[in-house]
């Protein structure tokens, strides 16, 4: 039989006295990052025993706004993409890729 492969993703979170997080890095060996610095974070995970999805949403205090809107729609899009890829569902991918589209023409994102 042959041995698994273990992959690890670590994530670091620095907080103030308020418990507001000041410094996010991460580290993906496999990916050949090391304690990679982010201003913000979105992870969500599925329980498939309760059938819900569980989430971490973290941004630090010095998260500007105008680049938080910009991470929003690229998750956004990059939803689109994966959901397209889990589920060949064309229909709605495109619906969802229209939804981006008013986004980003909303927060006045596009050049």
């Amino acid at each position: 039989m042959a041995k698994l492969h273990t992959s690890e993703i670590k994530l670091k979170v620095e907080l103030d006295e308020n418990r507001v997080p000041e410094k996010l890095t991460w580290s993906a060996e496999d990916g050949g990052i090391n304690n990679e610095a982010a201003k913000a974070m979105l992870l969500s995970v599925w329980d498939s025993k309760n059938k819900e999805s569980l989430k971490i949403d973290l941004w630090t205090k010095d998260m500007p706004v105008d680049e938080m809107k910009i991470f929003f729609h690229q998750t956004l899009m990059s939803l689109s993409d994966t959901f397209m890829k889990a589920t060949q569902d064309e229909k709605m991918t495109a619906t969802m890729k229209d939804f981006c589209d008013y986004f980003a023409e909303k927060l006045d994102l596009k050049n």
